[in-house]
């Protein structure tokens, strides 16, 4: 019963030994805000936002997958816009977007998102895959 149990904490020493190697050398590789091998793409402030985008009845919404963010009327939002439009069979369906822009939480007087986003660079606009088509029509 001994032997088992000084068994059981030599393993368990061992293990954490190496789990605490391990963060050791992940946080040698972190790159901070202040670390020089930053881009200069990573150090100018803005975010890349993932998502779906709709403007509809003047009112431009981004919804990724953690967060709904409401969108400023600018004319990047209306060049992004026009890219969207050329994907939609309705004017209420969301396109697949990737942007980089500036999120906001300052209060807005037509935007009532607690979270905004100035677009400021259009990375991506692609087709709305079939299979994410999920609005459920009640009806003719």
């Amino acid at each position: 019963m001994k032997k088992a149990f000084l068994t059981a904490i030599i393993l368990t020493a061992l293990i954490s030994c190496k789990k605490g190697t391990k963060s050791e050398s992940l946080e040698d590789t972190v790159i901070t805000a202040d670390s020089p091998e930053k881009t200069a793409k990573q150090n100018d402030g803005l975010t890349l936002l993932k998502g779906d985008f709709v403007f509809y009845d003047g009112a431009a919404v981004l919804q990724t997958h953690t967060n709904i963010y409401g969108v400023l009327i600018t004319d990047k939002m209306q060049e992004l816009n026009k890219k969207a439009e050329a994907f939609k069979l309705k004017p209420t369906d969301m396109v697949p977007v990737a942007i980089r822009g500036k999120i906001t939480n300052e209060k807005h007087e037509k935007i009532l998102w607690d979270n905004k986003v100035e677009v400021i660079e259009i990375l991506n606009v692609t087709a709305p895959k079939k299979e994410d088509n999920n609005v459920v029509k009640l009806g003719n």
